[in-house]
């Protein structure tokens, strides 16, 4: 591993190099903070405010309850829940009894449910009343011993409960009296009564969670974590911000499901002593309501949440001074959307900058993050504390000449363990080199300056090649973004006879503008003079808004299946 793969010193000067990494696994970590600040709040709930103290307590309670179940040391159980006390409680509890949690979205479909289940080999589920349908569907055909429904409503104060029963809880059909079910009360009431051993030891490296992605060919796939992974993300994270102190607060928007919020939002905060400000569903109203109201020290979210941000008239007037860290994910930041929210956060007080942050679920989440007062553009930053990034020739584990693109390869305390039923695929993706240590390949191109700051491309797959050209869709969306009345874009490759894909933009324009013939010849004139006449797009199509994928990033697959299917018709 060579000095420019890690630059840590030069640019971070009293921030460690190296982390003391613990060897216990992450309910361990946040017990050992909660011992520590006992009375500082763990989490907000809608106003509900919970304690480190009572946090552990329910810990240990809902670990009690799953024994009684029970459910034993490597079980996998299927936590099918959005942003709540109830999955927090059950993540750890199920961590301290050694099981693994299964971690999927809550609108995933009946199918998903089936395959995550399944692949899994999950012996109970945790999910809420509202989702109860799909999953006794899925128990006709997948064989699902114990299913604990519990209802959002659950984790609510009094009052709140019963406004939330009055309002939104009224539309959510009620769970059958003789459902084969154990309801939340119940549940916990099993913990309450139980009498014996549950806590099992167990160590760093021990697997701990499944999470899904597309993994480097596009396919689903779940990936085994350890507790090592999240507690050296969570120690990296908290070294990287700078500022992270115990007491401060995050808006925790980010699903659980996902790397980024289970890995930044939620464990890292935990594992600091920080406040998580649990939010189950995002709209644009509710979170500016929450900015003003909760005043968090942490935003952390993908680049459409920013877009959300910057359109919402709610904003206005907004003192976001509190603000000490600002984090992207998840997917590309374009530089056009960087200079927009930056000036953003300048003029509604905060002096601070959009951080992009860049990493795989394979790895959690982040591994790579803008420096806090230092931006090169179009870098995705520098690497974390003991992570190595190099770039090496696609297809191969030699590494490329210094700002030559390439495929990143990164190495560290955060590489997953497997993907599950995979390994075949496990074996391609993690790779050990000549150097003798194991390196993940992540599918995407990119290159390194001599400074150490990395840069992203774009996806391999991705890659349009037109008339013999490549061409990175990204590059092509960062231009269109610069446009004055351009919101966002989406660039994809379509196929062609004669020049192997054509391209097409796919525009949302900012609010006030209207679709017309003017605006459209606008755009392709902006897109003459700033793109090379074989990567122009052949249209340009104005759209209302651009379909985003479950975590919130742009869904270009199904705008190319779209467009595939229009052709065919």
């Amino acid at each position: 591993m060579n000095e420019r793969s890690c630059p840590w010193e030069r640019f971070y000067g009293p921030v460690p190099a190296k982390l003391e990494y613990p060897d216990y696994t992450m309910f361990k970590a946040i017990e050992t903070t909660g011992l520590r600040y006992p009375e500082y709040t763990a989490y907000d709930f809608f106003g509900k405010a919970t304690t480190y103290r009572e946090m552990l307590e329910g810990i240990h309670t809902v670990a009690k309850s799953f024994r009684a179940l029970g459910i034993k040391p490597g079980d996998k159980v299927t936590l099918c829940l959005p942003n709540t006390p109830q999955a927090v409680l059950c993540f750890y509890a199920l961590n301290l009894i050694g099981a693994v949690s299964n971690m999927i979205h809550p609108l995933s479909s009946e199918g998903e449910i089936a395959f995550y289940l399944k692949d899994s080999q999950s012996v109970a589920a945790v999910t809420l009343d509202q989702f109860y349908g799909k999953f006794e569907n899925v128990r006709r055909k997948i064989p699902l011993d114990k299913l604990i429904i519990t209802s959002v409503g659950d984790a609510m104060s009094v009052v709140m409960k019963m406004g939330y029963a009055l309002t939104k809880g009224r539309k959510i059909p009620a769970v059958p009296a003789d459902a084969d079910v154990v309801r939340w009360k119940d549940f916990l009431a099993l913990g309450q009564s139980f009498v014996g051993k549950y806590a099992c030891k167990k160590q760093a490296a021990d697997a701990a969670v499944v999470l899904y992605s597309g993994g480097t060919t596009g396919t689903t796939k779940g990936i085994l974590l350890s507790n090592m992974n999240f507690n050296a993300l969570a120690l990296q994270t908290a070294a990287m911000s700078v500022t992270c102190k115990p007491g401060q607060s995050m808006l925790s928007v980010m699903p659980m499901f996902h790397g980024f919020g289970l890995g930044v939002c939620i464990h890292t905060m935990l594992v600091a002593g920080c406040r998580c400000i649990l939010v189950p569903q995002f709209n644009a109203q509710s979170y500016a309501q929450l900015l003003k109201k909760k005043r968090p020290n942490y935003i952390a979210g993908v680049p459409t949440l920013y877009e959300a941000i910057l359109r919402n008239p709610d904003m206005e007037g907004v003192d976001l001074s509190c603000l000490l860290g600002v984090f992207s994910g998840g997917d590309s930041l374009s530089t056009e959307l960087k200079k927009k929210f930056d000036t953003f956060l300048r003029d509604h007080g905060a002096t601070v900058q959009i951080r992009e942050g860049y990493g795989t679920t394979e790895c959690v989440t982040a591994s790579c993050l803008t420096p806090y007062d230092t931006y090169r553009e179009g870098s995705i930053g520098i690497p974390f504390p003991d992570t190595y990034y190099k770039i090496v020739k696609p297809g191969t584990c030699d590494e490329a000449p210094c700002g030559e693109e390439g495929e990143i390869v990164l190495s560290g305390p955060t590489l997953m363990m497997e993907y599950v039923n995979q390994p075949e695929e496990t074996a391609d993706t993690l790779r050990v080199h000549a150097d003798g240590h194991t390196w993940l390949h992540t599918g995407d191109l990119g290159l390194m300056d001599p400074d150490g700051f990395v840069y992203y491309r774009q996806r391999i797959k991705r890659m349009i090649i037109t008339s013999g050209y490549n061409v990175y869709p990204s590059q092509l969306e960062n231009i269109i973004d610069a446009h004055p009345d351009v919101h966002m874009s989406c660039v994809i490759g379509l196929p062609d006879p004669y020049k192997m894909q054509k391209i097409k933009a796919f525009v949302v324009l900012k609010p006030g503008k209207e679709a017309t013939e003017e605006l459209r010849e606008s755009l392709m004139e902006h897109c003459r003079k700033n793109i090379a006449k074989y990567a122009m797009p052949y249209d340009i199509e104005i759209r209302e808004d651009l379909p985003k994928t479950l975590v919130g990033k742009v869904a270009y697959r199904q705008l190319e299946e779209e467009e595939l299917a229009a052709a065919n018709e």
